[in-house]
């Protein structure tokens, strides 16, 4: 693999625990029964410990938004054509996707990435091309990537990160769209724990159970073919992964290297995050878990990361829809840990 590559093992940010220590001590005097606020008081103090500070916040809010094509699609493992990608991409772009109202709604702001839908679109206004090719390669018949694909997705999702710090951003999301994307986050998410392709494959965008059993099957054949014994992480990434799930796991990696909070949507980003910490064992730190998804696969992946998200509201969508509904709650744990008084400001007797 690529000596290009090398800067994935670089160390991460320590996380700031005077600050997290502190923060757990003011949650202990405000005036409420300790513990009462239930996890909103955890956001708040894992905030504190990421940002080093008193006066935590997630804003400014930066989502990253790759859109790319799977070449596995052609096994038939979605119920919609490849097309939809490139429409969904403007759509995303033109502000009508789900990601896209709820971004303006918790007033984050959105990179929109085309990484290699099938059909090029040519220039779209809000839309960066970062092109790495026609999609990715069918993993139930050949590698999903080439090095030099993977090393550019990986630099791609580093550099989105620079720009986004550059630009004052203090939490990030990353979110996804392309076709037939939870085949290649369940081959991805087997492939690192060992498990067998029934247990992880889920409905995706809708199939039925014989649909499952299918996309089980082209799991299994791209696993036989992909997974062998002992294969390192990178190069299960770049056979079984795509360049959205790549350019996530990069942009991860880069965040906990810079000490940038990182807000984990679903099933497939969650695959993502898996691969990142694999790679570079201390991003864990950096991550907080938006939500549960409905995905059946998805609880697999989040016993492997030590991982209790926050929300569990039935969402599978994608697109980092998940990670957003969190964001008026990460404002509101925020806000009460700033602004409530302690027992003493009050007057207020203590238990």
């Amino acid at each position: 693999m690529s000596t290009g590559l090398d800067w994935i093992k670089d160390p991460c940010m320590s996380i700031d625990t005077a600050a997290a220590e502190a923060a757990r001590q003011r949650q202990d005097q405000l005036t409420k029964p300790r513990g009462s606020l239930g996890r909103l008081e955890e956001m708040a103090i894992r905030l504190c410990g990421m940002q080093g500070t008193a006066t935590p916040s997630p804003d400014p809010v930066q989502i990253l938004q790759f859109v790319s094509d799977h070449g596995v699609a052609a096994e038939g493992i979605s119920l919609f054509p490849q097309v939809v990608s490139v429409q969904m991409l403007h759509n995303i772009a033109r502000g009508g996707a789900a990601v896209s109202v709820m971004a303006e709604a918790v007033g984050a702001r959105m990179e929109i990435f085309d990484l290699g839908v099938v059909t090029d679109p040519g220039p779209i206004e809000g839309v960066r091309s970062e092109r790495l090719g026609a999609g990715s390669g069918n993993i139930a018949r050949e590698p999903a990537m080439t090095e030099e694909q993977l090393a550019a997705a990986l630099a791609l999702g580093r550099a989105a990160v620079e720009r986004a710090l550059a630009n004052g951003a203090r939490l990030l999301i990353c979110g996804e769209m392309g076709i037939g994307n939870t085949t290649p986050a369940t081959a991805l998410a087997c492939a690192l724990l060992g498990l067998e392709p029934a247990a992880l494959a889920g409905p995706g965008t809708g199939l039925d159970a014989g649909g499952v059993s299918r996309k089980a099957a082209v799991v299994a054949k791209a696993l036989t073919l992909h997974a062998a014994p002992g294969r390192a992480t990178l190069e299960l990434l770049r056979r079984l992964g795509g360049f959205d799930i790549a350019a996530s796991a990069g942009a991860y990696i880069a965040a906990a290297q810079r000490g940038l909070p990182i807000l984990v949507d679903g099933f497939i980003m969650s695959s993502a995050a898996l691969v990142a910490v694999r790679l570079n064992p201390c991003v864990r730190d950096w991550m907080l878990f938006a939500h549960r998804s409905a995905e059946p696969g998805h609880r697999h992946m989040m016993e492997a990361l030590g991982a209790d998200p926050y929300l569990d509201l039935g969402l599978r969508l994608g697109e980092a829809t998940g990670a957003e509904t969190l964001v008026p709650l990460l404002r509101l744990a925020c806000v009460v840990h700033q602004r409530m008084a302690t027992f003493a400001e009050a007057g207020v007797s203590e238990a």
